[in-house]
């Protein structure tokens, strides 16, 4: 809707109707515009949306009702109002079926059409309000299902700034180490943005040889190839008003690189073995493990297509930085891993839980979920004990409070249990706060409990 006022189009093959319906409907409040003609009409939608459509039914080569259909293609939403000197019941019915907002004979008082008018606006007003509305409790919806869990500061920064730029249609690259839930994170934008009633798709650019993957992003034309028996396309079109992720994008080659940039640039894509490109309509978010400026810098990446994908680069933290989230991530995970067994939710003993405080993770959040699977299918009742983790988890070090060497004083290892201990209990259990009265990291906190057994909730 215009901020001046609702636009309303007037097409009628009489001059001096429109003439009069101009000066009627701006002094009413409208922004008017006149077409003589159905043909002129139906120029004048295509070239400028109106809000409303105020047509004559009878006109010569293109009527009324041919007004509305055209409209209705255009944007359902649009009233159309449609007004005759011969009106007839069938043609009204007929109207109105075809989703006519209103059907007005002539001749027709000012105040009436002018009454009809304004209910058109305001019903306009209100269908898309409604849609805003729907769509805006749908992304809710949504994101709350997906949201990524976490609560480490270092972690909401990054959620924070996904949440501010899903709205728009920028370029997204999301970097980190493998594991850490950068497709997760993708999703979640797409959900957010005003593309999430479109498709969500993905592709990992390092799972395909160079001519496959192509193919798959680009499509081909029948016969570009060796079993290329009909067209095809691809996901980069596939994708068309949704999401596409570029998962290990930095494992392409420059080849594959240039086609991409071209994509990028030209918002259009060339099938392989054709000439004609095709237009797509997709928001792009990529993802990488790697360093794309060391790749730059070793010629193995493009740094024209970087500058493409880094309009927004978000970098999602390892696990081992972010350890307070390891209790919540655990929690989510057992009790996702239980329902989808139909089974009951199975939880941590004491000394698991140190366990997995302690590991560092190089696998991340991937690996962390990994570890409590097989840890379920492996524990005896509801409780998980160390014994059902991976070795390589319940390996446990020491580690000192000032350097995280192994200590060869047992008197100072006591002072330091009991001083941490009482700082613990002096601050509520809460161990976030505890580590920051210590000068320690969270982490090193963790390792410090999980080694004297007394982790204190």
């Amino acid at each position: 809707m215009s901020t001046h006022g609702p636009s309303l189009l007037v097409i009628d093959d009489e001059s001096g109707i429109l003439q009069t319906l101009r000066i009627l409907l701006r002094k009413s409040g409208f922004e008017v515009r006149t077409a003589q003609g159905g043909k002129a009409g139906l120029e004048a939608i295509k070239a400028e949306p109106p809000d409303i459509v105020l047509t004559d039914v009878r006109m010569p080569h293109v009527g009324g009702l041919d007004i509305l259909q055209a409209t209705r293609d255009q944007d359902p939403e649009t009233p159309v109002i449609l007004m005759t000197a011969q009106a007839s019941l069938q043609t009204a019915i007929q109207a109105v079926n075809d989703g006519a907002f209103y059907y007005i004979q002539k001749p027709f008082s000012n105040d009436d059409m002018v009454a009809i008018c304004r209910r058109a606006s305001e019903t306009r007003q209100l269908r898309a309000e409604n849609r805003e509305l729907k769509t805006e409790i749908r992304r809710r919806d949504k994101s709350v299902a997906i949201k990524p869990l976490g609560k480490a500061r270092c972690f909401v920064n990054v959620l924070e700034m996904a949440e501010q730029v899903a709205p728009t249609d920028a370029t997204v690259l999301l970097q980190g180490e493998s594991g850490t839930g950068k497709e997760v994170m993708a999703r979640y934008i797409h959900a957010l943005s005003e593309r999430s009633e479109g498709p969500f798709l993905s592709i990992n650019c390092g799972a395909l040889p160079e001519s496959l993957l192509e193919s798959e992003l680009f499509g081909h034309v029948k016969g570009s190839f060796t079993g290329a028996v009909k067209d095809k396309d691809g996901l980069f079109t596939a994708a068309r008003g949704g999401t596409f992720l570029l998962d290990e994008i930095g494992e392409t080659v420059p080849a594959t690189q240039v086609k991409l940039l071209r994509v990028l640039q030209e918002r259009e894509v060339l099938p392989v073995g054709g000439t004609e490109p095709i237009p797509v309509d997709v928001r792009v978010i990529a993802a990488t493990n790697r360093n794309l400026d060391e790749e730059i810098r070793r010629g193995r990446f493009r740094s024209d297509l970087f500058y493409r994908l880094n309009v927004i680069a978000l970098h999602l933290p390892p696990l081992r930085e972010r350890p307070e989230d390891i209790p919540l991530l655990a929690e989510a995970f057992l009790k996702r891993i239980a329902e989808a067994r139909g089974q009951e939710v199975c939880h941590l003993s004491q000394d698991a839980l140190d366990a997995i405080m302690v590991f560092d993770w190089p696998g991340n959040v991937r690996e962390l979920e990994n570890a409590l699977e097989r840890a379920a299918i492996l524990s005896r009742g509801t409780q998980i004990t160390p014994e059902a983790l991976p070795e390589s988890v319940t390996a446990r070090k020491s580690h000192s409070l000032v350097d995280d060497r192994p200590m060869d004083n047992p008197t100072l290892d006591v002072i330091e249990h009991s001083y941490i201990m009482w700082v613990l209990q002096a601050e509520g259990g809460n161990k976030t706060r505890t580590a920051e009265v210590l000068g320690i990291d969270p982490s090193t906190l963790y390792r410090k409990l999980a080694r004297y057994h007394g982790d204190a909730e």
